[in-house]
This record gives C-alpha cells, sequence and structure tokens, in this order.
C-alpha cells in the first residue's frame, strides 16, 4: 500500500523526501525484514498473554522425553504472530499488483486458516474434556481429519501450479545467444542488448524447471510423457506441485517437535530462496549465471524478506525454552510457504539439498512406521530402526541436549543451503 501510495504520488509528480528510495527492491526487502521484526516483537508478547488468559496451552504426551513436561501449558498457535508478521510488510511494502505477490498472500492465507481451524479443533477437545473431568489424550478424535489438511494442501498446490501455467504474468523466458536464438514464435522474443551482445530472451510455453548439476540445465516436465499425451502436461505438472507442497508442509510440521528448529530451518531456507528469486528476477545476474530469466519475481524478494524476519522475531519467544509454539497454524504455513517459493523460482528440484533437515524428518518417519509394519507382520512383534521418530527425538532419547539438537539441525540447514546456492555455478 506504501509502495502504491508513493507510486501515485511521485507519478503525479509530488516530490517527497526520500520517496525514490522506494522504487528500490534492496530497499523495500530491508525495511520488510526489520518491519516483520517489529511486528513480532510489539505483538508476539501481547497475544502470548491473550493466549495465556484464554488458556491455549499445549498438551504433552508421556513420551519418556527429557523436559516434555516443563512445556505442558506452553500457549500453542503462535503461527498467527508469523503470518502476521509476513503478511503487514508485504501489504505495505511489495507491488500488489504483481501475480507472484497475490498468490503468496493467498498462500500464507490460506494454509495458515487450515492450520488454525486444526489447532482450535484441538483446543476445544481438551477445554471440553477439562469441564467434563475426563481425561484428555492428545491424539484422540480433536482437529482436522487428515485428509482435511491434505485437501488443504492441494488446494494451495492447484493454485500455484495453475498461475504458473495460465497467468500471463508469470511467464519463464528461456536465454539465447545473437544467432543462436531460434527463428519461430518471434511474436514472444525479448530482444535486449547486453555486454555487446544481443540476448535473446524466448517465453517457455511448457512447464520446465532447473536441473541441478547439468550444463544444460532446463528440464520439460513434458518429456516424462509419451509423445502422444503431451498435450497433457499441465496435469502431470499440477500433479507434481501438489504432491511437493504436500512434502514440504508435512515435512515442516513434523520439524517443529523442538523449540525454535521448524523457526530456524525455516529462516535459513528464506535465505536461500530469496537468494534464488533475486538472481532469477534479475537480467543481469540471470545472463551471469545462465539461468532462466523470471520477469517480476524479484518483487517476490520482499515478500521472503517479511518471512526471513518474521522468523527470527519469532525466535525470540520460540527459542529454548520456548514461551510459545507456532502450532500447525505456523509449521503448515511455513512448510506451504517454501513450497509454493521454490516452484515459483523454478527450483524444485533442490528442495532435497536445502530443505533436507525436512527431508530427513519426514523419511525417518516412514521409515521407522514402514519396518515396524514389516516386522510386526514377519516376526510377530514390530522392531523399530530409530530410537524414536521424527529423528530429532531420536536424538533426544540418545540424552543429547534439545538445544544442542536445535543448533546442530540449523548447522546442517546452513551447509545445505550453502551448498543449494553453490550448484548455481556448478554444472
Amino acid at each position: 500500500m506504501l509502495y502504491q501510495l508513493f507510486e501515485w504520488l511521485r507519478s503525479s509528480g509530488a516530490k517527497i523526501p526520500g520517496g525514490a528510495l522506494f522504487q528500490f527492491i534492496t530497499f523495500r526487502v530491508l525495511l520488510a525484514v526489520i518491519l516483520s521484526l517489529v511486528v513480532t516483537m510489539v505483538f508476539g508478547k501481547r497475544l502470548i498473554r491473550i493466549l495465556h488468559a484464554k488458556q491455549v496451552g499445549e498438551s504433552v504426551r508421556e513420551l519418556g522425553l527429557a523436559g516434555e513436561q516443563q512445556k505442558k501449558g506452553t500457549p500453542t498457535m503462535g503461527g498467527i504472530i508469523i503470518i502476521l508478521a509476513i503478511i503487514v510488510p508485504t501489504l505495505l511494502l511489495a507491488d500488489l499488483h504483481k501475480a507472484y505477490i497475490r498468490l503468496m498472500i493467498f498462500g500464507t492465507l490460506w494454509l495458515g486458516l487450515v492450520g488454525f481451524v486444526d489447532d482450535y479443533l484441538k483446543l476445544r477437545a481438551k477445554r471440553i474434556a477439562r469441564e467434563q473431568g475426563i481425561p484428555y489424550k492428545k491424539g484422540d478424535k480433536d482437529g482436522l481429519a487428515g485428509w482435511f489438511k491434505v485437501l488443504g494442501q492441494v488446494v494451495l498446490g492447484v493454485a500455484v501450479g495453475a498461475t504458473l501455467l495460465f497467468n500471463n504474468n508469470t511467464k519463464t523466458y528461456r536465454e539465447f545467444i545473437g544467432d543462436k536464438a531460434p527463428t519461430t514464435d518471434t511474436a514472444v522474443i525479448k530482444r535486449v542488448p547486453f555486454n555487446g551482445k544481443e540476448r535473446v530472451f524466448v517465453q517457455a510455453k511448457e512447464p520446465i524447471t532447473t536441473i541441478p548439476f547439468v550444463k544444460t540445465h532446463e528440464f520439460n516436465y513434458a518429456r516424462l510423457l509419451p509423445q502422444a499425451l503431451r498435450g497433457l502436461s499441465w496435469l502431470l505438472y499440477i500433479a507434481i506441485v501438489v504432491i511437493i507442497v504436500i512434502a514440504v508442509s508435512n515435512g515442516a510440521n513434523l520439524t517443529d517437535g523442538l523449540d525454535g528448529l521448524a523457526t530456524g530451518t525455516s529462516a535459513v531456507i528464506g535465505v536461500c530462496l530469496g537468494i534464488f528469486a533475486y538472481a532469477s528476477g534479475n537480467i543481469l545476474f540471470a545472463d551471469y549465471l545462465n539461468i532462466m530469466y523470471i520477469p517480476n519475481l524479484g518483487e517476490l524478494s520482499i515478500f521472503i524478506g517479511a518471512l526471513i524476519g518474521a522468523c527470527v522475531g519469532f525466535l525470540w519467544y520460540n527459542a529454548y525454552p520456548a514461551q510459545v509454539f507456532m502450532g500447525d497454524t505456523g509449521s503448515l504455513t511455513l512448510g506451504g510457504i517454501i513450497a509454493a517459493l521454490a516452484i515459483i523460482v523454478r527450483k524444485e528440484l533442490l528442495i532435497p539439498i536445502f530443505c533436507g533437515v525436512f527431508l530427513v524428518e519426514n523419511l525417518s518417519v516412514v521409515i521407522q512406521v514402514s519396518y515396524f509394519k514389516y516386522t510386526k507382520k514377519k516376526y510377530g512383534e514390530g522392531r523399530r530402526i530409530f530410537l524414536m521418530s521424527p529423528l530429532h527425538h531420536h536424538y533426544q532419547k540418545k540424552g543429547y541436549h534439545e538445544a544442542k539438537i536445535v543448533t546442530r539441525f540449523w548447522i546442517v540447514t546452513i551447509l545445505c543451503v550453502a551448498f543449494a546456492i553453490v550448484t548455481l555455478k556448478i554444472r
């Protein structure tokens, strides 16, 4: 809104001291980070007090983990703080006419709503049990049904895939140099003189993405289908997007089991995605790195800046010992945002690298459950590979302090993110 205001004033000839700064994306990104930190610090404490007054506390299962009883009663649904700290700076500082900004605002609010309803229903079930004087056991029939949460993730996946394919403002361009440019479809060609050579950007009509470590690094999803079915490649692409959104969103949800773990990990991943978005949306960096040029993508850096600031600010209250938990309101939202951003910048095949912690947490649960069922069927007794899953609980069972586990997972995420960024040059 502020961006639109300053743009209107500038176009009308009004001179406002400092108003020209709003034309620079880097300035608005830094301002978004600062503003999101302010929102979390100012409103975070107030919301925690409200949640305490409403007795919106976390229930803890008896799992034999160190420090679990100290967490009992800690307010949950703190993801509201993260959502506010993302949405407010984005509305104020981003160009709301950009399709990418509108898509991410929708995704944030939509998954935030799904997570909020899930948390609310769980808390209501606990309150009813308390009023009736019956013991409440976390995991009983409370909260949203699993299929309903998946449906919410599917809606976001379809929205992201359809927007990228069919919206004229979300097109991707392949780069060619000089005589290497195709001579057909000249209507979609953009010619840009740069560094003494003519760069030709041709609109990619098919769903494409980036393959890491490969010199010819663009991959067309249509190649996965037989020639006769390639007209349906849009269906395949949307299905792949939906799967990615579900996997990453659930990965973030599983990772949110220790104080500050999911929050800090998401902040580091946000830095990675911010670099990808800024590089792909800037013709100079896109040319230098020989990556796909995606017009209007730079504006998305403002949203990502707000995301990073929101996560770092939330850590003030969520770091060990946590004063508030984000709940599904926050974890489902953060996972969905990260998945959507990775798909938008055409780096979804790098997700196993920069979201390595989410991937390992997901796999540890799948491996544990699968092996338990297999051994129970074969030997009549279920056996386990890990002491407990997700993986962070395995290390808790081994006696590691919660803060040490979280810090080491952050370090692993930093290494994964650094390696993902390096892949821009390793081909």
